[in-house]
């Protein structure tokens, strides 16, 4: 629960009160303002290099309180939702290399797409969620749901949603990979924080990297058309750096219990949940289809920036790019967010990283660092060099700390994401219901 969903009440509240007072044609057109303010003003929060003065992801733009939240906003704990459908399935509980560092790294844990600021993308989207719901349900007859062009536009952004899931899914699973990457890092700094460093040290450290950067480089090919194949191997760069024998204690990644077919691809799926999202024209640029074109697009913005930053299964071929209305205020700040990740997203799919993930990207650079360190180990260290390499075994163990504290969090979001999908999903789908019944009734 965060702490914006106190003030959150402010909006929800203002809307149930306005459709008693005015009609709904203007109260449409003024809820939708207001709900178009509110993305600007959160989305700008996660800017680059923008000074963050609360990096806890608790904290987000407050919003101008009603009871009305409680029943609306407030997340559905995922450890209390029932299982979705069977249509649906839930989550599974350097010196010496060359190596690029995004130009947002400098800026801290609120960094972009470092864990903290993911966490703070997924608060921003559960947030906008609850406020179009409202927007959409609050006090509203279900016929003007069901009547055109809702009645195809609803439909389209269900749709939507049902993709996402399998999204969800894919990167909490992503985010396993990364423990698991975080579980070796940390033996290396366990390995090398004794002084001064032994050949022992150095062969437990030199092993623990190997697994290190098995998890963080991922060739992914197409097989014979019909499946991929999920090859990991150790560090694509300067791969001779790791020996034959190194190799046989990296783990097989194809032991973990993806939730989604072997064939299935996270760029395809991006690909088709952002498919024919067109800005409404004519008659529908205002009121509810533009409400509805708005959360369409935030809801593959998220998708598209999770699959970015965090490994899915065969994200090669994925869009650099996903269609925001570069001109509308409201969509400002998530072009300006989309255009650096793009950015460096080109930059490191040539090389076969698995993500932009902040802290992954940092890991992988103090890593090869350590690789080159370990393969040309002499005894005895000069005093300067054994001084470089602790402090890299620091910076290392410090990334470890990052990672050991976000990522159960991180993906607990990723979850309740989820469940609220499915949950506000299944709300919309009664209301239609109920708008069909009572249709049917009166003919």
């Amino acid at each position: 629960m965060w702490a914006g969903n106190d003030n959150q009440g402010n909006f929800l509240g203002r809307i149930s009160i306005r459709r008693n007072q005015v009609a709904s044609m203007e109260g449409d057109v003024e809820d939708l303002e207001f709900f178009q303010k509110k993305i600007s003003e959160r989305f700008s929060e996660l800017l680059p290099n923008k000074k963050d003065t609360n990096t806890h992801h608790h904290h987000i733009p407050p919003l101008p309180p009603s009871s009305a939240a409680a029943a609306v906003a407030s997340p559905t704990p995922a450890g209390n939702v029932d299982s979705p459908s069977s249509a649906v399935a839930s989550p599974a509980e350097h010196d010496g290399v060359e190596e690029h560092t995004p130009s947002w790294s400098a800026g801290g844990e609120g960094s972009m797409l470092s864990i903290a600021w993911m966490r703070t993308l997924l608060d921003t989207f559960l947030c906008c969620e609850a406020e179009f719901k409202a927007v959409l349900l609050m006090g509203r007859d279900p016929s003007q749901v069901a009547k055109s062009p809702l009645d195809r536009l609803v439909p389209d952004l269900l749709d939507r949603v049902v993709k996402a899931l399998d999204v969800c899914n894919a990167v909490t699973h992503g985010v396993e990979a990364i423990r698991f990457m975080q579980c070796h890092a940390k033996i290396v700094v366990s390995s090398l924080e004794n002084r001064p460093f032994t050949d022992g040290q150095i062969r437990r450290a030199r092993k623990a990297l190997a697994a290190v950067l098995a998890s963080i480089v991922v060739d992914e090919k197409e097989g014979n058309g019909k499946t991929t194949e999920r090859s990991w191997s150790f560090g694509r760069r300067n791969s001779g750096s790791a020996s034959s024998k190194d190799r046989q204690h990296v783990p097989n990644f194809r032991s973990l219990s993806w939730s989604v077919a072997k064939n299935w691809s996270a760029s395809k799926q991006i690909q088709a949940i952002s498919s024919n999202l067109y800005m409404p024209r004519g008659g529908e640029a205002t009121g509810l289809p533009l409400t509805i074109y708005i959360m369409n697009v935030i809801l593959v913005f998220v998708m598209w920036a999770l699959v970015t930053g965090i490994p899915c299964q065969n994200r090669a071929g994925l869009p650099s790019h996903i269609p925001i209305p570069k001109q509308s205020n409201w969509a400002q700040s998530m072009s300006v967010i989309m255009e650096k990740i793009a950015e460096e997203w080109k930059k490191k799919e040539k090389k076969g990283s698995v993500g932009l993930m902040d802290e992954v990207v940092k890991v992988e650079k103090v890593a090869q660092y350590l690789v080159e360190f370990a393969d040309n180990f002499q005894f005895p260290l000069e005093v300067e060099k054994e001084e470089e390499v602790a402090a890299k075994v620091a910076e290392l163990a410090e990334l470890c700390r990052k990672m050991e504290d976000g990522l159960g969090p991180l993906q607990q979001q990723i979850r309740e994401v989820f469940h609220r999908l499915v949950k506000s999903r299944a709300e919309v789908l009664e209301v239609l219901e109920h708008a069909n019944k009572a249709s049917t009734q009166n003919v």
